[in-house]
């Protein structure tokens, strides 16, 4: 658990760079909000091969070949983002987007396995360090972009992903499945109506957190609202407000059902990327970052350890399926909101694309499943 939990901090610097980095890559190559969008399904395509791969090696190896080729691949990717053409940056993404394919449904999953108490919980204080490791990263891209120490702060977190891979190496991880276990059952599990409900939202959530935070800097940025530093550290209040989410997630769950924090936490969710779209002002854009990332918190645990409660040791296999499209959503939903902005000639219009998603995620659990 220990172990997970540090290597979630890099997890969320790197699942996030893209947010802070965005305004800089564009500034650095001249890219189009198109172009710019295109850095998302790369690094998300890339993590959806990971999942899979590790769906495949969790059920033969267990996880503690999965956790190091993960901080591995990380460590290679985040070292060659700044270091020369638009092209390499994006085999970097590429590279670290695999690595994380591999770590965060096997962390994830973990979590939830070896959890003695609480799954939601459990799952809910993994994922508050890498929402630190976010607001950290947000943060540190700021400061690095402005005293132009950008090269600096990338390799730093690959050396840290190398060390820590050293350090865990020898960790009594869980192991492969037990060959005596019976099939999985893949046709009474395709059959399940909660089984397609859980792929869309573990389809849907995932793209709607990465659109408001992989957009939120270029919005303040094209609406004139700030400098380039300012729209680099934009993210992090939606980083900081998810973080503190879900360091309280625990607490929460004790005075609240999860269907109950589920439901308001889509609702008070979709009223706060409203309130974005009617944003005119730094600070307004400030109040519905946080309030959004408040009302995100708890809602993916909640989802991932329902997920392992309901299929137990076949969550392993299951799970990457979920978390396959998991990164579908994020390469898929924040490039729609590229595509959209272009098309209308605004990013405001661009930004509908989560508030809808929030909105059928509100409608798919108003009833318990």
């Amino acid at each position: 658990m220990l172990a997970g939990q540090v290597a979630f901090l890099p997890t969320g610097v790197l699942t996030t760079l893209l947010s802070p980095m965005l305004p800089i890559l564009s500034k650095r190559w001249s890219l189009s909000d198109a172009q710019a969008g295109n850095f998302f399904p790369i690094q998300f395509l890339s993590q959806l091969a990971g999942v899979l791969l590790s769906g495949y090696m969790l059920v033969r190896v267990g996880f503690r070949a999965v956790f190091l080729s993960g901080l591995l691949l990380m460590a290679a990717g985040s070292s060659m983002l700044f270091l020369g053409s638009m092209q390499l940056a994006m085999v970097s993404v590429a590279v670290y987007g695999l690595g994380l394919g591999l770590i965060i449904p096997t962390t994830n999953l973990m979590a939830a396995e070896v959890s003695i108490g609480s799954r939601s919980a459990a799952v809910s204080l993994l994922n508050f360090y890498w929402g630190l490791g976010a607001v950290a990263g947000s943060l540190l891209i700021a400061w690095a972009a402005k005293y132009q120490r950008v090269p600096p702060f990338l390799e730093a977190v690959a050396v840290f992903l190398l060390l820590l891979a050293l350090a865990v190496r020898n960790l009594p991880f869980p192991g492969p499945r037990p060959s005596g276990d019976a099939p999985i059952r893949w046709g009474v599990i395709a059959r399940n109506p909660v089984t397609w409900l859980f792929a869309v939202v573990f389809f849907l959530y995932p793209g709607a957190e990465t659109c408001v935070s992989g957009w939120i800097g270029s919005f303040v940025s094209q609406m004139g609202m700030g400098s380039a530093a300012v729209a680099a550290a934009m993210p992090a209040f939606f980083f900081a407000a998810l973080t503190a989410g879900r360091g309280v997630g625990g607490w929460v769950l004790r005075h609240l059902s999860e269907q109950r924090v589920l439901q308001g936490g889509y609702a008070l969710a979709a009223l706060g990327i409203g309130m974005l779209l009617r944003s005119s002002n730094v600070t307004e854009v400030k109040i519905s970052a946080v309030l959004t990332g408040l009302c995100y918190a708890t809602l993916y645990p909640i989802t991932v350890a329902r997920l392992s409660q309901r299929y137990g040791v076949e969550a392993r296999s299951v799970g990457s399926l979920m978390f396959a499209l998991a990164a579908l959503g994020p390469a898929a939903l924040p490039w729609l909101v590229g595509m959209v902005s272009q098309s209308a000639g605004s990013l405001r219009v661009g930004l509908l694309v989560p508030f809808v998603a929030t909105v059928i995620l509100l409608v798919i659990h108003v009833k318990d499943w």
